[in-house]
């Protein structure tokens, strides 16, 4: 007969996370289901014979997050000072590229839409590059691109059951320095396509994701690792 094990998971901030802990969990031969719930940060766990509390801490902690009165001194998911501090954690390393993922995604849908914009409607033709004008649509990729990673963390929130304050809250706590980090690598990559006007090359797509992937991920390692704070 299956056991019923309770395990209140520390470090989540998304349902991404949330996700992450739930499949680290189902993965292991000896759980039968698992349900993880964001807020509380609770994990529901149907174990098998043979299985053991212990087996589902270690996939949490090795998943990159925590278990509260498990008495871990140092947990993936717990922040590191001083020589605790390494780029060596492969848990982490793959809980931040999720994390980075998502954020590519919102980040993606605003700035893309707006470049694409400004080649359907001939903006980069109509105005001068490097006047003051050009520059200032050069913001305006970056701010939509905040606006919307910051609506789709909401509504993956509100889906998750949380309520929309709450949402909003959480979503406003994402780090708009690896947002800026990556939509400014992509814009970059994009105006190189380009020769400098403003719009959307589809050329530069692959490699603008790429870029904008890889840029803010090392900073989402490190901001994980020294203060257990996901970028998503």
């Amino acid at each position: 007969m299956a056991d019923l094990v309770e395990l209140s998971v520390s470090g989540m901030t998304c349902m991404g996370c949330a996700g992450n802990v739930q499949r680290a969990l189902e993965a292991l031969d000896v759980v039968e289901s698992a349900e993880v719930t964001l807020d509380p940060g609770l994990a529901r766990v149907s174990l098998g014979d043979g299985g053991g509390r212990g087996e589902l801490v270690a996939a949490v902690v090795a998943a990159g997050y925590g278990v509260e009165g498990e008495g871990d001194p140092q947990t993936a998911a717990s922040p590191a000072t001083g020589g605790d501090f390494h780029w060596s954690d492969k848990g982490l390393w793959k809980q931040s590229a999720h994390n980075t993922k998502w954020c590519l995604i919102g980040c993606s849908i605003g700035e893309f839409g707006t470049l694409a914009a400004y080649s359907i409607f001939g903006v980069g033709a109509a105005v001068a590059t490097g006047s003051g004008l050009y520059y200032l649509l050069l913001l305006l990729p970056l701010i939509n691109g905040l606006i919307t990673s910051v609506m789709l963390e909401t509504a993956i929130l509100v889906r998750g059951q949380m309520d929309l304050g709450s949402a909003v809250r959480t979503a406003l706590g994402m780090s708009f320095i690896s947002m800026l980090m990556m939509e400014i690598a992509m814009e970059i990559t994009d105006l190189v396509f380009t020769g400098g006007v403003l719009g959307m090359n589809p050329v530069a797509i692959p490699f603008m994701l790429l870029v904008g992937f890889l840029t803010p991920w090392p900073y989402n390692y490190w901001r994980l690792k020294k203060y257990g704070m996901s970028c998503h």
